[in-house]
């Protein structure tokens, strides 16, 4: 057992490093009122290792929910591809755009 005390994380940021030779994992703590996200603890593996690790929570995962039901993920925001692109209307089959159907008020002479 560690000695040290365990950290609550309600985050995690995860990057590389720039050689591609190890996962960096940034465990945070976000607190209400609070826009900063502070570093708790930092863990570096290898992309071995960083495998490893996510097979083994998913099967952690996999028994938990089938113990106790489905995690529930909350809505996120959207994206900002979400947020760019949402609003752009495309043709259907007929080359008809959203909107464009009979009733509208604009003139299609």
């Amino acid at each position: 057992m560690p000695k040290d005390p365990a950290t609550y994380s309600n985050a995690v940021m995860i990057s590389n490093t720039a050689s591609n030779t190890e996962i960096i994992f940034d465990f945070m703590q976000i607190m209400p009122n609070d826009p900063r996200a502070r570093v708790q603890n930092r863990i570096v593996m290898t992309p071995t290792h960083a495998k490893m690790f996510m097979n083994a929570l998913k099967q952690n995962l996999d028994r938990f929910e089938a113990k106790n039901g489905e995690i529930k993920l909350p809505q996120g925001p959207p994206t900002l591809a979400d947020q760019l692109f949402s609003g752009i209307a495309t043709p259907d089959a007929d080359g008809n755009i959203r909107g464009d159907e009979e009733g509208d008020d604009h003139d299609d002479q």
